[in-house]
């Protein structure tokens, strides 16, 4: 189970800090092409509960059809945020993330209304990872007599 947490983390960051780089870049608040992305050390944890909170949830609705298992991320994937966003802003002062100006509007600055479809989405595509990684599992824990 920590290999997928550390494997989920850096996954999350990586995309992360290409996320916010190309939309920074594609949106004109970049002018150069270093697409320098950022994320917070807080994310990693974030991310890497998937490996709690997501695979069971995956595990229970992998038979369920696309629609409810893409409705259960996204509700999924906001709670996490708001939740792990509002605990980071009490325990530290700060937001690590703060959404308030976005376009699309957002609950307090921690969750945005406009990723309606990237939370789904990111959901749906975990689902081949989750499997894969857990196949691997055993040999990685082999490998590193973990």
């Amino acid at each position: 189970m920590l290999f997928r947490f550390l494997v989920y983390g850096a996954l999350g960051w990586c995309a992360e800090i290409l996320w916010t780089a190309l939309t920074r870049r594609l949106t004109n608040r970049a002018q150069d092409w270093l697409l320098m992305g950022e994320t917070s050390l807080w994310s990693f944890f974030l991310y890497g509960s998937i490996v709690f909170l997501y695979e069971p949830l995956h595990d229970l609705l992998r038979a369920q059809p696309l629609g409810l298992r893409a409705a259960a991320y996204l509700i999924g994937f906001w709670m996490v945020e708001f939740l792990g966003g509002w605990l980071i802003w009490k325990l530290s002062g700060s937001k690590p993330w703060d959404y308030s100006r976005s376009a699309g509007g957002s609950l307090m600055g921690l969750i945005r209304w406009n990723f309606v479809l990237v939370w789904p989405l990111v959901g749906l595509a975990l689902e081949p990872l989750h499997d894969i990684l857990v196949q691997l599992t055993p040999l990685v824990a082999q490998l590193f007599g973990v």
